[in-house]
């Protein structure tokens, strides 16, 4: 079996790299590096110039929320440059074990977990509180890449793509009750990981059609999750389109160059938590089309680069990290991107760097460390 396009073949497995020559063969990409560091510089000032007026009416700190996202940054760089020194060979051997604590951690949500804006997502120790579903990702994708990486059976048949699709069901159903956008992510990256290690096509067909029957019934489950289909077909008929409506008009103000850096008025109390999902807006009326298509560009430079790392990575396994990576980062990024804009429903994903969040930056962070502990393995 062969990966398609260009990917490293199945030379060695993950355990059989374990025992062959695992000493860096050069220094981590330099590239992919910088990119990291500009999206991070930028999304803390897009921050504060977004959340400074929710933080002083809330909490009477215009810098609570860049305060609290700087902490957690300076976390995520530490994680980082930690993740991006040890080797990937060594970290996949915990894959299983990474996986399990996923597992019940988000099972300690559901009876313990703390709510906001009616949706329990978060575990609590003393002052901090962090995502368990941000942990599971990362999880998923070193899991998938050993389970992969070290199958000696052949994984182009329908009964293996099952199998592997099954050891990511019960996360995907924990992760699912109180987070359906996280949901959707995990099991775009499986499919992602799945296809880039199989040769044929036609298996996903029967997954696409499976995974739109699932969606389907799915959504059907709950009144609300069809409510969310009605709002974005009209949002100026339901009251709970106020937030799409608003994030469209700061789209549409900003113009070419836009308004200023802090010169949003959407900002102002329009766009409800404008710090979260919806900054995208934000960043395209005070930057206006240049500054937003700019954005763009570097995410797709760093995608490209992931691309790259696993292109010309020594194993299976790295290129398999690589891709999950790359496969999360490009999914987070045009579904936040597209439900600003209202081209799918509101599903609630952040923006990657960008939006306000302590455990989405953390655990982004430390992806971009496994890449970069890739990278110095490369070819």
């Amino acid at each position: 079996m062969e990966l398609r396009r260009g990917f490293p073949g199945p030379r060695q497995t993950g355990s059989d790299c374990l025992q062959k020559d695992t000493e860096p063969k050069r220094q981590a990409d330099e590239l992919l590096l910088i990119l990291v560091l500009f999206l991070v510089v930028f999304g803390l000032i897009i921050l504060y110039s977004t959340s400074a007026y929710n933080g002083r009416v809330k909490f009477d700190d215009p810098a609570y929320y860049f305060k609290k996202q700087l902490f957690a940054t300076a976390l995520g760089l530490l994680g980082m440059y930690i993740s991006s020194c040890v080797d990937y060979h060594w970290l996949a051997k915990y894959a299983p074990w990474g996986y399990l604590a996923s597992l019940l951690l988000s099972l300690a949500v559901l009876f313990f977990g703390d709510e906001y804006n009616g949706s329990k997502r978060w575990l609590s120790i003393g002052p901090l509180s962090f995502q368990p579903a941000e942990f599971a990702k990362v999880a998923v994708i070193l899991l998938l890449a050993y389970v992969i990486s070290n199958s000696k059976s052949k994984k182009n048949g329908l009964l293996s793509m099952g199998k592997i699709m099954l050891l990511i069901l019960p996360i995907v159903g924990l992760v699912g009750t109180n987070n359906l956008s996280t949901a959707i992510i995990i099991l775009g990256i499986a499919v992602i990981l799945i296809f880039v290690s199989n040769p044929k096509y036609l298996p996903f067909i029967w997954i696409g059609g499976l995974g739109i029957a699932f969606v389907g019934i799915f959504l059907s489950m709950e009144s609300y999750r069809l409510e969310r289909l009605a709002i974005w077909r009209d949002p100026e008929k339901y009251d709970k389109g106020f937030q799409t409506i608003q994030g469209l008009y700061a789209i549409g103000s900003g113009g070419i160059f836009g308004k200023g850096l802090g010169s949003s008025l959407q900002k102002l109390g329009f766009v409800p938590e404008a710090q979260n999902d919806m900054i995208f807006s934000i960043i395209c009326e005070e930057t206006g089309l240049v500054g937003a298509c700019i954005l763009i560009l570097v995410f797709g430079l760093l995608i490209w680069r992931l691309m790259v790392i696993a292109t010309h990575a020594t194993d299976l396994l790295g290129a398999l990290i690589a891709i999950g990576i790359m496969g999360h980062m490009a999914i987070q990024v045009i579904l936040n991107i597209a439900v600003v804009t209202n081209t799918i429903p509101n599903t609630g994903i952040t923006l990657p760097f960008i939006s306000y969040g302590g455990t989405s930056v953390l655990f982004l962070l430390s992806e971009m460390g496994l890449a970069l502990s890739v990278s110095r393995y490369q070819k």
